[in-house]
């Protein structure tokens, strides 16, 4: 009996942007559906701008010990930009990892929340109801099973709405991806799974803490729409993240989005890349940053120069001033903000955890202590 093939796949990678500035306009006609128009586009370098402040400056305030640690999001910030600009904001939800800060600006969180997040305040966590955000996940993976578990409901309800997960490639090995991936796709849920493939798990290259030449083709098996992007490439990220969302819209369920992308800074402060990095492959990338290249097409356009990379600097200085003193001049937190937003409503047996800021029976109720005799 003859052998027959049974199952085929190949995997394009997306690029319109490439690292010189150079756009290929047979991928991306103007006015077409899912392609950037000038103005948001220069709008999207003006948000990069203020990330990379706002990065930096949260450098200096842990190295000053005004903060306890932080991811920079440097390099990474056309995939966290342009996807979070290709999802509705108020109807879509975002559903982030630690190293999105761009996106979640976008969509509306008040920027000194991710200060009092990294400072330890609880309150950073607080989301305001209006903003389709969850919280910051530490944990590796957890989160894409809280997006697909969202993506369940807006399904069951009816409701026109897509969620985005994002997570690196080191979390792509975690149990947690494949169990979401494989409910997603099951069920056919309207969610878009976001990996952003800077190349490296902590201090682990991706070559090897997976087998796969990409992460693309982890979707394959499950039956995902699954596409690579150029995630330097801030068009590129927007093309693919905005036909994600309208296949998911139309019923066409699950893609997954790898953004090939860099981290030019440490894992977080408390790294020091400099320890398994090779100085020439950050130098390589260093040529790719995502905000040089945005630059270069603008001013190649005459939509940028250097008055206004100056205005935008100083913007950018004024703004991250304001969260910096915001976050830093808040009242100090009570014992009391641990408990407040974990339940929509506080079960008893934690509101009296809170109230006596005791776990054991006794300390709860004081006048039971004279019946230990």
């Amino acid at each position: 009996m003859p052998l027959r093939t049974v199952y085929q796949a190949k995997i394009d990678q997306l690029q319109i942007l490439d690292e010189d500035g150079n756009f290929d306009s047979k991928l991306a006609p103007a006015g077409a559906p899912g392609v950037l128009t000038d103005e948001q586009a220069t709008f999207l370098l003006d948000q990069m701008i203020q990330c990379r402040r706002l990065d930096e400056i949260a450098f200096t305030l842990q190295r000053s010990g005004r903060m306890y640690t932080y991811p920079q999001n440097r390099g990474q910030e056309a995939a966290a930009l342009g996807s979070g600009f290709a999802m509705r904001k108020g109807t879509d939800w975002l559903v982030p990892c630690y190293r999105e800060n761009a996106a979640l600006f976008l969509h509306g969180l008040p920027m000194h929340l991710i200060f009092l997040h990294w400072m330890g305040d609880e309150r950073g966590n607080a989301i305001p109801q209006d903003v389709n955000i969850t919280p910051i996940a530490i944990p590796i993976g957890t989160q894409m099973l809280h997006a697909t578990g969202m993506a369940w409901a807006f399904k069951q309800r009816k409701e026109d709405k897509v969620a985005i997960t994002y997570f690196g490639d080191g979390a792509t090995s975690e149990g947690d991806f494949h169990e979401a991936m494989n409910f997603a796709t099951v069920f056919n849920l309207p969610v878009i799974f976001f990996c952003q493939n800077n190349q490296w798990a902590i201090s682990v290259p991706r070559e090897q803490q997976m087998n796969s030449e990409t992460v693309t083709q982890k979707g394959i098996a499950y039956g995902a729409t699954c596409v690579q992007v150029d995630g330097n490439d801030i068009f590129a990220v927007y093309k693919a993240t905005f036909e994600a969302r309208e296949r998911a819209r139309q019923g066409g369920g699950v893609t997954l989005i790898e953004a090939v992308t860099y981290r030019l800074g440490d894992h977080t402060t408390a790294d020091d890349a400099r320890r398994y990095r090779d100085d020439q492959e950050l130098e390589s990338w260093k040529a790719k940053d995502p905000m040089i290249r945005l630059r270069k097409y603008l001013v190649a356009k005459g939509l940028w120069d250097e008055g206004k990379q100056q205005a935008s600097e100083e913007r950018a200085k004024v703004l991250v001033a304001d969260v910096v003193r915001q976050a830093e001049g808040i009242e100090a937190p009570s014992t009391d903000e641990m408990f407040n937003s974990l339940y929509a409503t506080i079960p008893e047996d934690l509101r009296r955890q809170r109230d006596t800021m005791r776990t054991h029976s006794l300390g709860q109720e004081p006048s039971q202590v004279g019946l230990q005799r």
